[in-house]
């Protein structure tokens, strides 16, 4: 009985390899949320419909009163595709922030916790799976755009790093989301939080107009707005409409600067994130 029980503790006591353990557990927290958004398949439904609905709208009902180059209506929506996959990719950040706040709530979090597993595993495999679910609405947006009239003009290279620029981008924002869900007190102020700071840079952008036909004041804000550089990045990657307001920073390296928003916000709120997942309640 003895020698069972020390060779148990010296189980318990032997070490994990870091990496090893970390993406293992990442899988399995991320094939809990996949496993749950198949349970419960209405919440990837209004996922994927509500970009789309913006898709039709601004197309169809605006596309005709915003002009951005010879072309016309033809021309904006293929300047609105791209703009409206940075749209897309900022507002995962809501559904992220909701998730973690709920399994806080419900003591999912604590049970994690208390378990022999890497704590950064546990937002790694939730940021995981909400990648997985971003990249599924971005592929519905790009068949909703192709089937509009939206053409990707680039090359097979150009167009596989837009994608994943806007993957790299959802996976970075995805972070920001967990690090506000873990400081949220209820699911109700989570969904308010997670996107009540993303209209302004949503909207105050040049997803759905250039940025020429904004105020003066306004401009620098906007060639500056992530979203916008990650919209313009889209933009000439897959070589559609860019109206151009001048030969400024942001215009001139699109690419390189959403790369490099994305790291950023990636090396913020990643330490960030399993700091208040460590903390919590601690």
């Amino acid at each position: 009985m003895s020698a069972v029980t020390e060779t148990s503790l010296n189980l318990q006591a032997a070490p994990r390899p870091k990496l090893g353990w970390l993406i293992t557990d990442s899988m399995s927290v991320s094939r809990r949320h996949l496993l749950k958004i198949t349970r419960v398949p209405e919440s990837l439904f209004f996922a994927l419909i509500q970009p789309v609905m913006f898709v039709l709208l601004f197309a169809f009902v605006f596309g005709g009163a915003i002009n951005v180059g010879p072309g016309g209506a033809q021309a904006y929506r293929e300047y609105l595709i791209p703009g409206i996959l940075a749209q897309t990719v900022m507002f995962a950040v809501a559904g992220i922030t909701v998730g973690i706040t709920e399994d806080a709530g419900k003591g999912i979090m604590d049970r994690f916790r208390s378990l022999p597993m890497r704590p950064g595993a546990v937002l790694a495999g939730h940021t995981l799976a909400s990648l997985l679910q971003n990249t599924l609405v971005i592929g519905i947006l790009s068949v909703t755009g192709l089937a509009i009239g939206w053409r990707i003009h680039g090359t097979f290279g150009e167009a596989a790093l837009a994608y994943l620029m806007f993957a790299m981008f959802a996976y970075a924002i995805t972070w920001v989301g967990a690090w506000i869900g873990l400081h949220m007190p209820n699911s109700e102020v989570a969904g308010t939080a997670g996107l009540a700071w993303i209209f302004p840079f949503t909207f105050a952008s040049n997803i759905f107009t250039p940025v020429a036909t904004m105020p003066g004041w306004l401009q620098p804000f906007v060639l500056w707005n992530p979203v916008s550089c990650l919209a313009l990045a889209g933009r000439t990657l897959f070589h559609n409409p860019v109206p151009m307001l001048g030969h400024s920073f942001p215009e001139r390296y699109p690419v390189e600067l959403s790369f490099g928003y994305a790291i950023l916000l990636l090396a913020i709120f990643a330490p960030l994130a399993v700091r208040a997942f460590k903390n919590r309640n601690a």
